[in-house]
């Protein structure tokens, strides 16, 4: 078995059912020793009284009926045993057959140096990919070839974050250099090539061997426009900017820092608004509502709060003390909710009018890194520290699991997702330390037929 190339929980639980099997056939095994025992001991005292049992046949007179007893459960045992095994073998099955039309891959983005810490797609003409590295750069991409139409090469330190204006072409990206920046953008799409029928099932079934450890195929983009100035440069914090994100309109934008504190900026003249202080420790990630001036932010302190900035007098904040582990994104849905992710290893659900509670759990077997949900499906995207990459509705349903094979997949931890819908269709797109991101075609109907 050590060369099979069946998934390792798939045959593990093959194993298991071979294993009962062969206990059932071991029980009855001893029983019919015994059973043997008895009719050679009774035959031998009827020989000595000289009877024998019709004909001799032990088998057969007062000994059949024991015997057939003892078929009847042994055939009894063999038929539950079979059924509950190959029940359990096809269900395993049902998944992966069934699934082979909800994911296909779309494309891979090679050419960072470094990790990928975050990634975004803009919400202006012409529709590129953002990818933020630790390699000090950003890079645009264009989705449909993969090819690498521009690099943001401005900041002294990692990228750790990119977020597009909602109406101009401009990018936001944060920094380890303790700074964020503003700088405009550029781009001219290439002519889309066809793309190849590489589509997998999504299920926990599916292959997860592992491709060999080391550094992506190919060697990085060619030459490309590279801007090195920023039109905005944001530095007031004493620390890592670890994320950074647009107010709804485009004219403040927000960062969260690792000194603690989540700062509120004015786009034009880069003045700093307002200090949002009260975590107890690092910060790890900040959210905009997408209607409202509304902001997440989430911090080690295995809290996340939450920020109203709709009054320009009050601006008030609440609390929420949902996880035990350091909380690693908190983020707005299109309609009332927050959805935030956790060391922890779980992910829950928030109803913004009442948030008390949860009104979801879901429970996982990793950490979970940078979430996102799609705006017109509501379906959560979770990145994991184990490499997977798992969606599921807003109540907690899994919907399915991302391929992750030799053929496909990341092959370090995942360390943010990204949703770009169009129409029935939807695109996914992930980033990790393998240094890609990937882009992935969901079949949403089918995905929810599935369910």
């Amino acid at each position: 078995m050590e060369d099979s190339k069946l998934p390792l929980s798939l045959r593990n639980n093959l194993l298991d059912l071979f294993g009962q099997i062969e206990r059932e056939f071991e029980n009855l095994y001893i029983e019919n020793i015994e059973l043997r025992r008895e009719i050679d001991s009774l035959n031998e005292r009827l020989t000595g009284d000289g009877q024998t049992i019709e004909g001799g046949d032990p088998t057969k007179g007062a000994l059949k009926t024991k015997a057939s007893h003892s078929t009847s459960q042994l055939s009894q045992k063999l038929k539950t045993t079979y059924k509950a095994s190959t029940s359990k073998i096809v269900s395993s099955f049902k998944a992966t057959t069934g699934s082979r039309a909800l994911c296909q891959l779309l494309k891979e983005y090679v050419g960072h140096r470094d990790g990928i810490w975050d990634l975004s797609v803009t919400r202006t003409q012409p529709v590129v990919l953002g990818t933020a590295s630790a390699d000090h750069s950003a890079l645009l991409w264009s989705i449909e070839t993969g090819k690498c139409l521009l690099r943001y090469a401005g900041h002294a330190g990692s990228v750790n974050s990119i977020k597009f204006h909602p109406t101009e072409q401009m990018a936001l990206t944060a920094s380890g250099d303790q700074t964020a920046h503003i700088w405009r953008y550029m781009v001219q799409l290439p002519a889309p090539q066809p793309t190849p029928d590489v589509s997998a099932p999504c299920d926990d079934d599916q292959d997860s061997s592992d491709r060999e450890e080391g550094e992506v195929d190919g060697e990085g983009p060619c030459e490309v426009p590279t801007v090195r100035v920023a039109t905005a440069t944001l530095k007031s914090h004493q620390g890592v900017v670890i994320a950074a994100d647009w107010l709804v309109g485009g004219r403040q934008v927000v960062t969260a820092s690792w000194d603690r504190a989540a700062n509120l900026y004015e786009v034009e003249t880069s003045e700093l608004v307002h200090t949002l202080t009260g975590h107890d420790q690092e910060l790890t990630h900040c959210c905009t509502h997408p209607t409202q001036r509304l902001v997440v932010t989430s911090s080690r302190d295995t809290t996340f709060r939450l920020w109203d900035f709709r009054d320009p007098s009050i601006h008030s904040v609440n609390v929420f003390q949902g996880h035990t582990d350091t909380v690693t994104s908190a983020v707005f849905t299109v309609g009332d909710n927050v959805v935030s992710g956790s060391d922890d290893r779980t992910v829950k659900v928030w109803d913004l009018k009442n948030m008390r509670s949860p009104i979801a759990t879901i429970r996982t077997d990793s950490a979970v890194n940078r979430i996102s949900v799609s705006a017109n499906q509501r379906i959560i995207a979770l990145p994991h520290d184990n490499r997977q990459v798992r969606l599921f509705d807003m109540s907690g349903v899994r919907l399915a699991r991302l391929p992750r094979s030799n053929r496909m997949g990341h092959r370090r931890m995942v360390c943010c997702s990204a949703w770009n819908e169009e129409n029935q269709s939807c695109n996914l797109f992930t980033c990790g330390f393998d240094r890609q991101a990937i882009g992935w075609n969901i079949n949403i109907p089918a995905l929810l037929q599935e369910k």
